[in-house]
């Protein structure tokens, strides 16, 4: 009992693609194609794997996050990467679905703009001409259903600091002093004057850092004027900046901080400074969480398809042969057509 018990923990710890995984290599084990080419033409598990394979190359190359975002944040190439989800097209036939949403492109447009960085980044693939979403790329489509207009609210060639600044806020609101420690000081006031603009993230508005607090000496052991005594009694337990206390008690603000100098005297006031906090909007929670989405996906595939890479030859890349074909030339010749076919 304990046994099932654990067994089924380490199941629900699996993800997806790993589980996917066990029943594809437990499929090709049951598998006995007449041919290597019946395998590599037409079985659809094998087809799975060369796809996870050559996603470990693709997540190899330097800097491939960034490239992989900005490619996204394009509207024609979201377009086709939906359209693409949905069937396997040539190029002709994309201007065709293009030119029916109302965007006229030259074919070659289509091709070097649109597709080839869709390509680059692993998200859809070519063959015989013709092209269709990765398994990865239509994960990713499915994310960006519903999400519209993202390449209006994040900059489509940058780094991707305002990427990283909405995610770093994602966890809790944070002063700019911190967030200096996720983007360098000479990018990050750059990138946070974009996300105000966008209305991204917001301030907690206190513009002034200094608030007055009472302090805890008795208050009966001094001695108040008038007006000493309205600023003293208007300052809340949790604090006020000179410009509320000034609101609050109706007196100018030059004449607000001289009585606060006075009653620091007495120490019955001191001050505090409150540093300014930045947090997501709204619509900056709904793009951080579309993004945290991203990279739980990216993490899931790049996982997976490092174990692809790692198992032994025998293990993941020899073609099952059927018991009819098993000779000794057939089963020599069988990683040469596999490797070819990669």
């Amino acid at each position: 009992m304990e046994v099932r018990k654990r067994r089924n923990r380490k199941m629900e710890e699996k993800t997806r693609l790993e589980l996917a995984l066990e029943r594809a290599d437990e499929q090709c084990r049951n598998c006995h194609p007449p041919t290597p080419l019946d395998c590599i033409g037409s079985c659809k598990v094998w087809h799975f794997r060369n796809e996870l394979r050559q996603l470990r190359g693709t997540f190899a190359k330097e800097d491939y996050r960034n490239t992989f975002l900005n490619t996204l944040k394009n509207k024609r190439r979201l377009m086709i990467l939906e359209i693409l989800s949905k069937s396997s097209l040539s190029i002709p036939q994309l201007q065709k679905e293009l030119k029916e949403l109302g965007y006229n492109h030259s074919q070659e447009t289509i091709f070097n703009e649109y597709v080839e960085p869709l390509i680059a980044t692993g998200l859809i693939l070519e063959n015989s001409n013709h092209f269709r979403t990765t398994i990865f790329g239509n994960e990713v489509s499915q994310i960006f259903a519903g999400l519209h207009g993202i390449e209006d609210i994040l900059p489509p060639h940058s780094e991707c600091h305002e990427e990283k600044i909405v995610e770093a806020l994602l966890e809790s609101p944070k002063t700019y002093e911190e967030l200096t420690l996720v983007i360098s000081n000479d990018s990050l006031k750059r990138a946070m004057a974009r996300l105000l603009d966008a209305k991204l993230i917001t301030t907690n508005g206190n513009n002034n850092y200094i608030f007055y607090f009472r302090t805890r000496r008795p208050e009966n052991k001094e001695r108040f004027s008038t007006t000493e005594k309205r600023v003293y009694d208007n300052i809340p337990e949790e604090g006020i900046t000179g410009e509320r206390l000034a609101e609050m008690t109706h007196i100018s603000l030059r004449r607000t901080y001289k009585y606060i100098r006075k009653l620091k005297g007495k120490k019955l006031v001191f001050k505090k400074k409150h540093p300014k906090t930045y947090a997501l909007t709204a619509e900056g929670m709904k793009i951080a969480t579309f993004l945290e989405k991203l990279d739980a996906l990216l993490k899931e595939f790049a996982e997976v398809s490092v174990t692809v890479t790692t198992k032994t030859f025998e293990d993941i890349q020899r073609i099952p042969m059927s018991d009819t074909a098993r000779n000794e030339k057939e089963q020599k010749s069988v990683p040469i057509l596999v490797k070819q076919g990669q």
